[in-house]
């Protein structure tokens, strides 16, 4: 019955102080030449999936690092490989681009056990007619003794290469010193926690990121119809009037252990990491397919990791279920009662009252109940139903106040909290649910013994 992923939660403490931005940098290079693993380290974070299968990042993943007392964000995008990409190749192509475009400063990161390539010259020039500042980061120089052949990427017209081992930290000190000494100060604010987070899951191929980019009103992340296409957890910020949405787009979840190897396994990691820190999690069901057991499963994930849940059908334009009988099934067997709603990305149904749901489960989420009116309830459901019985001791439900919110948390004292079966224990949660409108939210509460 309870849920510790945050922990009681003061509404009255003091803000953390407000954090600015000094600018955007931007990661580019050639697919497994160590990108992904340069953003660890200069986040000291394992936020980007890193594998030794080249192409692993395929859509831009943004993280704010901090040097010297400077913060900045960092924008890491798939390997650049239009002609050798894959399937994917050419719309990887397309969001690293669009990175640079947006950055202050582009760190263009070679091989250099590899030496100059002809991508690497290619890329180049595409760098120099961006006219964006870049610094050529040349990675993989383990041995400090070696750093001269980094000298090679001379020849790229871009200044001197920076000579830096990712995996081992070598170079990576001076290397932060250069970005920030390069960096506008523009003191663009970050994100605080007034911002709703939320995390968009599902399984395979449900539609998470078509919807991502259909609210957006732009290409945010790529969108392909083969399942599995988003591998890490990508924040992106979305301002509607007065309120902010950080929209975290996951990959694909699958049930089954066996089905998750490699990166998938690391990817689904980030996945559930997500979960753990957003506020109202979107469960999509692909609604041309209808409820299947997973789409469960993963509504069932986003209780446990404490998000606020909105049940999404996507698809709708093409949907071939009922929607109230689908509501009856989904109400019957999630044990948050989520609100439920059909959308269309394609023609855009549904998109603005999504975000008016996620507005008011989060009211929800934030919110706190009086202890007035918690122990009236309680005494309510002591009368309706007594509680169990052992040994001609029966648990009797005493009194309860609310310890933090995020989801709301709540603490009933009980005169033997080992009297406390999980039948009851359901109906108690379920009906203090129903009676202040938290559907869809995860209500925590730890009984303990009166003192």
């Amino acid at each position: 019955m309870s849920s510790d992923r945050h922990g009681p939660a003061d509404v009255d403490s003091a803000p953390a102080p407000a954090v600015t931005l000094a600018g955007t940098v931007a990661i580019v290079g050639f697919p497994n030449v160590g990108k992904s693993t340069l953003v660890n380290r200069l986040g000291e974070t394992r936020a980007a999936v890193v594998h030794e299968t080249p192409g692993v990042t395929r859509d831009r993943k943004e993280l704010v690092c901090e040097w010297s007392g400077t913060s900045f964000r960092v924008v890491d995008t798939g390997g650049v490989d239009e002609v050798d990409g894959g399937l994917y190749g050419p719309a990887i192509a397309d969001q690293a681009r669009a990175a640079v475009e947006e950055a202050d400063l582009v760190l263009f990161v070679v091989d250099a056990r590899a030496g100059v390539t002809p991508g690497d010259e290619d890329l180049a020039a595409l760098l120099r007619a961006a006219g964006r500042p870049v610094l050529v980061v040349a990675n993989k120089l383990d041995d400090p003794r070696r750093d001269l052949e980094a000298l090679e990427f001379h020849r790229l017209g871009l200044g001197d290469p920076w000579p830096i081992s990712a995996l081992h930290g070598h170079g990576t000190g001076d290397l932060l010193d250069e970005v920030v000494r390069r960096l506008p100060g523009a003191n663009e604010p970050v994100v605080g926690e007034e911002a709703i987070r939320v995390a968009i899951l599902g399984r395979p191929n449900v539609g998470k990121s078509s919807l991502l980019n259909a609210l957006l009103g732009r290409e945010r992340v790529i969108v392909s119809d083969v399942p599995g296409t988003t591998r890490d957890a990508i924040d992106t910020e979305l301002r509607r009037d007065d309120t902010t949405f950080v929209l975290v787009d996951t990959a694909g979840l699958r049930r089954k252990r066996h089905q998750r190897q490699g990166i998938e396994y690391y990817s689904e990691l980030r996945a559930r990491e997500a979960a753990s820190r957003a506020d109202v999690a979107l469960v999509l069901v692909d609604s041309a397919e209808g409820v299947v057991e997973q789409d469960l499963a993963v509504a069932d994930l986003a209780r446990k990791s404490g998000c606020s849940t909105l049940v999404v059908l996507s698809k709708w334009d093409v949907s071939t279920i009922d929607l109230q009988e689908t509501k009856g099934l989904l109400h019957r067997r999630l044990r948050q009662r989520p609100p439920v709603i059909a959308v269309s990305a394609h023609s855009g149904r549904g998109l603005g009252r999504l975000l008016d749901h996620v507005e008011e489960l989060y009211a929800k989420h934030v919110s706190r109940i009086s202890t007035p009116s918690l122990n009236r309830a309680l005494a309510e459901l002591r009368e309706a139903r007594p509680g169990p019985q052992e040994r001609g001791r029966r648990l009797r439900l005493l009194y309860g106040t609310q310890t933090g919110v995020r989801p709301p948390r709540l603490r009933v004292y009980v005169n033997d909290p080992r009297l406390v079966t999980r039948d009851y224990g359901y109906w108690v949660e379920n009906e203090l649910r129903r009676r202040f409108t938290l559907e869809g939210v995860p209500v925590s509460i730890d009984f303990r013994k009166s003192e």
